[in-house]
């Protein structure tokens, strides 16, 4: 599998930035999780969450990143996110569940009930999972994994916990007005 040596310089970089957003984004949702500055943990998810939507958006601009391995290293276990899920469900109660329209293009749409703090956890969970291959030196493998991963799971995640996260903030702001 090519290494980050074999990648052209500006993909290198780039691989580089994502894993720098990455890293912030996880570090920031601990911190909220674990109550650091719980009077403005909304706006700060907030934020944090458009910041790696950012990142995101990135990886769905550049072309597909395909490792020259089809198959995936096994980076080891997974973290454990229940508490991580269940400090922020409780940070965030009561403004936890929300509904979303499962697919906006799909006829009839669907509407679900999520919550912002499973939103979140899963999204965590597939940042980590690209982190710990790039940690490991597997550079494309990490890069593979969060584009894949952003089109079809912390995407669409963190996209829907974004949606309710600042209907939350303007709801609050608006109201006061």
């Amino acid at each position: 599998m090519a290494d980050i040596a074999t990648l052209d310089d500006d993909l290198a970089e780039f691989t580089s930035a994502i894993a720098d957003q990455v890293e912030s984004f996880l570090v920031a949702v601990r911190a909220v999780a674990r109550g650091e500055a719980a009077s403005s943990a909304v706006s700060m998810l907030l934020l944090e969450v458009s910041q790696l939507l950012l990142a995101g958006g990135r990886l769905g601009a550049i072309a597909d990143v395909i490792p020259e391995e089809r198959f995936e290293e096994d980076p080891g276990p997974d973290p454990d996110l229940d508490d991580l899920r269940d400090q922020l469900a409780l940070l965030l109660d009561p403004c936890d569940s929300y509904r979303e329209v499962f697919d906006p293009l799909a006829v009839p749409t669907e509407v679900e009930t999520r919550r912002i703090s499973d939103d979140l956890a899963s999204t965590v969970a597939d940042l980590a999972h690209g982190l710990t291959h790039f940690r490991a030196g597997r550079e494309t493998e990490a890069l593979w994994w969060w584009q894949f991963s952003y089109l079809s799971g912390w995407g669409p995640a963190a996209s829907a916990a974004l949606r309710a996260l600042h209907s939350i903030v303007a709801g609050s702001r608006l109201q006061g007005s």
